[in-house]
């Protein structure tokens, strides 16, 4: 019994020796938003800014309208995220409880796009949008990302193992597929719903190449494309760098923290059958 306390406390001792290595550099970004000029380029750096300044987050916006790109990241972020819960729910259920020649074909052709990077298929997609019309709207980065092979497999996975006796009684009362879908999938897709959500949300707001290729019109920027408007060619603003990113990462963060129970259970119980 001692020895498996001490091997725990062990383990304990690691894992926030893990966390606090991870957690340093997010805490440095943080605090140096808040230094002086002076305080960031001094040498030998100083962790902690004296004084505490807010400088840089007034002169961020004062310089770009990043209230309107702001605007824009929620807009794409959250369409895309709900565009992609509803097609990949939708594609999970029909090869998790439908038979039918090529199931195993198409789930496979799904998983394999996994290899595919976006550097590869970033010139078709950009001309079909082109011809669609779509290039230089906010639907340029809405519709791409709508279905991804993870959330499909995921779903998949995840729904195998609901019963088939339950889809059946309620065939048996009369309801229809949709009505199935609707009342009977989705919530119980709710746990692994929630994972895709969060994965989708932080994708689609981290997202900076497809923006830089669907986007020309600055009115439409995102915020990482704002972002990258304080890096000159021979100079980068830093404060004011450091502070919007600050600000960045908070919708990520309130999105974990609000969804993280069901993000921890959907986890779990995705590969299980």
């Amino acid at each position: 019994m001692e020895l498996k306390a001490s091997a725990r406390t062990a383990l304990y001792l690691l894992l926030f020796a893990m966390a606090a290595l991870w957690l340093f550099p997010v805490l440095w970004i943080v605090l140096s938003s808040f230094k002086t000029n002076n305080d960031l380029y001094s040498f030998p750096p100083r962790f902690w800014p004296e004084p505490f300044t807010f400088e840089h987050f007034t002169a961020a916006f004062e310089k770009g309208n990043f209230g309107r790109y702001f605007i824009n990241s929620a807009i794409v972020t959250v369409s895309s995220t709900i565009l992609l819960l509803l097609i990949n729910s939708m594609a999970g259920f029909a090869l998790a409880k439908y038979q039918f020649t090529g199931a195993t074909v198409l789930l496979v052709g799904f998983v394999s796009t996994l290899m595919v990077p976006l550097e590869v298929i970033m010139i078709p997609i950009f001309k079909v949008l082109s011809v669609l019309g779509l290039f230089n709207t906010l639907l340029a980065l809405i519709i791409p990302p709508a279905a991804t092979p993870t959330g499909v497999f995921l779903l998949r996975q995840y729904l195998l193992t609901v019963p088939e006796e339950l889809l059946e009684a309620a065939r048996m009362d009369g309801a229809s597929e949709w009505r199935i879908y609707s009342r009977i999938i989705l919530p119980i897709c709710k746990p692994i719903l929630a994972v895709l959500a969060i994965f989708s949300f932080m994708w689609r707001w981290d997202d900076f190449l497809w923006p830089l290729i669907g986007i020309s019109d600055p009115s439409l920027y995102t915020i990482q494309l704002a972002l990258s408007n304080f890096i000159g060619e021979y100079n980068v603003d830093w404060g004011s760098l450091l502070a919007m990113s600050v600000i960045t990462m908070i919708p990520v963060l309130v999105v974990f923290i609000l969804f993280q129970r069901q993000f921890v259970s959907g986890m779990v119980t995705s590969g299980m059958k």
